[in-house]
């Protein structure tokens, strides 16, 4: 029988190389956008990866957006390299496997959907819904914000409807705000993947892969799930027209110690009584 496997990502500095909404931001011409959100993660009002849609809502620089703002922001937004080539590799790496992959975000849905058209089906786009004013146009409230739980909440529903235990989901993120999530996949035995050097993100997945090239975050895909060895997975890549000229694996301890005020004093350990 084929395996199934759900496979979700998130898609600011995920999937892309830029944040939607300093993106967005500039297109308004509103400034102060990361004091914004600085303020608003120190006093916790909204989930982290909400911000953006909060002050959609409330901010007076940021009222004014309309959808079409949005859907020119995804127009705007940089993907990193080769992730059609990554969406569409999943669908051909072994007839024994089956990866459902969609992409969970904060972000709001049209700049997901702008950014992403014609690589991954808008029914697999799963963002921040707004309700419009249809006198206006401008945005009423939130239907549905995946960010915290909301993003848990949403990979639940994707896995029951297809059908899928929890240890074959895997999920791609960047950020802080991808912890709950990854959390909640690691604890069912699921595949969490880190793509940033974020400390407190990398201590939680259980593989992290730096690469400015989406394709490389199929390596821990195909090692730990398809326990393919470098070889072939240097073939693979070869197939595609794609050379690893790099691969470095490595496990850094970064420690910090200070010595005690007191440190003379203090007898040295004697052995294990």
């Amino acid at each position: 029988m084929v395996k199934q496997y759900l496979l979700a990502s998130d898609f600011d500095q995920t999937l892309s190389f830029n944040d939607s909404g300093f993106l967005l931001s500039e297109l308004l011409g509103a400034s102060s956008f990361g004091e914004k959100v600085s303020g608003l993660s120190r006093i916790h009002l909204v989930h982290q990866g909400a911000e953006l849609s909060y002050l959609i809502l409330h901010d007076p620089d940021f009222r004014r957006v309309r959808r079409e703002h949005l859907i020119e922001t995804g127009k705007k937004v940089r993907l990193k390299h080769d992730v059609q080539l990554f969406t569409r590799t999943l669908d051909t790496l072994d007839e024994d496997f089956k990866f459902h992959f969609h992409v969970i975000t904060a972000a709001p849905q049209e700049i997901a959907e702008s950014a992403l058209e014609g690589i991954v089906p808008l029914d697999h786009i799963h963002g921040t819904r707004f309700r419009y004013n249809d006198t206006t146009g401008e945005v009423d409230s939130i239907v549905r914000a995946p960010a915290g739980y909301g993003k848990i909440a949403v990979l639940e529903e994707l896995r029951e409807q297809l059908g899928i235990s929890p240890d074959h989901v895997i999920y791609m993120g960047d950020g802080s705000s991808d912890l709950p999530v990854m959390m909640h996949v690691n604890h069912s035995d699921g595949l969490t993947i880190a793509v940033s050097e974020t400390q407190m993100i990398a201590r939680v997945a259980k593989r992290t892969v730096l690469s400015d090239n989406a394709v490389s975050f199929l390596v821990p895909v195909l090692e730990d799930v398809l326990h393919w060895d470098r070889a072939r997975i240097r073939r693979t890549f070869d197939g595609h027209g794609l050379t690893l000229r790099e691969w470095d694996k490595m496990r850094t301890d970064k420690l910090t110690i200070h010595e005690a005020p007191d440190s003379a004093e203090v007898a040295p350990a004697g052995p294990p009584q």
